[in-house]
């Protein structure tokens, strides 16, 4: 009788932990562009506006980068779940906690407005019709504010749920990017606002090419080991400059929105960047001290209330008048007022996803 052990093998996961640090970085990213104070294109001399579009175009490839690492993870849940299953899973860890914070940021106003009246101010339309008030600020922070972009991932979702059966079709994609494109040349044409709300189809190809890199993984890949680092890191700083170039040129031409994130550009840009981040790998130091997996939805959401609400109460009694400073100064209040954002954001998402109430924070 043969009593040796028979060694069963079980086959290798593949290692994702690239996915929590990509997700950081651009969750940095998307924090920083939202500290701004500036208006685009205020500078009179054309050097401090190229500076400007510097450091606005070295973290402009988050928001594509968020949908692309989005569709990565989804591309499972879309096979392990019905529509119906996922879209429920979502209203739980998404919609919830959104809508939470949304009424959060209505009520602090309201506070703000009583706070005022009680120093003569008038009560304005809160005073006469609540309702009303309510309704319109509501749809105001939804549609305007970036919690739209929370908004918009879960219509970009809805989508692909639509045309599941075609999710894996290259057709499928050249469609999606097509709409994607679109909203790229109305940028010069202006054929409808080029807000943000009106891209709600602009997003949806990263979301899908996110799904269809997972769908294909070890191939993406290998082409991305294979790519030197000189080539990818001069592919980088190439994209970078052409794109500060376009939203300079934008600006030249009188284009208000010039830093529009579906600057065709700005795609290519953030395409190679998250070719980049993709050879760097995990970031393990990252990833330990400032846990992404548990928090980056929270900072998210608080982030906003703390830039609305909070930080004009820090910079406010300062006094300071932002459009009389120079490009260093005002570069030097971003850096203070993103370090003050993102460090209170990490720690009330850290410290309420340690609590019952973690819902709040998708977790």
């Amino acid at each position: 009788m043969d009593t040796e052990p028979i060694k069963v093998t079980t086959p290798k996961t593949k290692n994702f932990s690239f996915v929590d640090s990509i997700r950081c970085i651009s969750m940095i990213g998307i924090v920083l562009e939202h500290c701004g104070v500036v208006p685009p294109n205020h500078y009179s001399r054309q050097f401090e506006n190229i500076v400007e579009s510097s450091i606005i175009q070295s973290f402009k490839f988050s928001t594509i980068a968020f949908f692309l690492i989005g569709g990565f993870l989804i591309n499972h849940k879309f096979n392990e779940y019905t529509p119906f299953q996922y879209l429920k899973n979502r209203f739980k860890k998404t919609i919830k906690p959104w809508l939470f914070w949304i009424f959060m940021l209505i009520m602090l106003s309201v506070l703000d407005r009583y706070i005022a009246h009680s120093r003569g101010s008038e009560m304005g339309l809160i005073g006469s019709n609540f309702f009303l008030y309510f309704v319109e600020t509501f749809t105001r922070i939804v549609l305007i504010s970036p919690y739209w972009f929370i908004l918009n991932f879960l219509i970009c979702i809805t989508i692909l749920l639509l045309f599941k059966k075609h999710l894996y079709n290259l057709w499928f994609g050249l469609v999606l990017a097509l709409f994607s494109l679109f909203y790229s040349v109305n940028i010069y044409q202006d054929w409808i606002a080029t807000t943000h709300t009106t891209a709600i189809f602009g997003f949806v190809f990263y979301l899908w090419l996110g799904v269809y890199f997972n769908e294909y993984y070890d191939k993406i890949m290998n082409i991305i080991k294979a790519t030197s680092w000189f080539i990818i890191l001069l592919l980088a700083l190439v994209t970078f400059w052409i794109a500060v170039g376009e939203s300079t040129f934008l600006n030249s031409i009188g284009i208000k929105d010039a830093y529009n994130t579906l600057r065709f550009s700005n795609i290519i840009y953030s395409l190679v960047m998250f070719a980049l981040l993709l050879k760097v790998g995990s970031l393990n130091w990252l990833q330990r001290n400032l846990r992404p997996r548990e928090t980056t939805f929270g900072i998210y959401l608080i982030h906003v209330i703390i830039i609305d609400r909070g930080l004009p109460l820090i910079f406010q009694p300062l006094k300071l008048n932002f459009l009389e400073l120079s490009i260093w100064q005002n570069t030097g209040i971003l850096l203070i007022r993103f370090l003050v954002t993102y460090a209170l954001s990490f720690f009330l998402a850290r410290a309420i996803g340690k609590t019952k109430v973690k819902w709040m924070v998708g977790n």
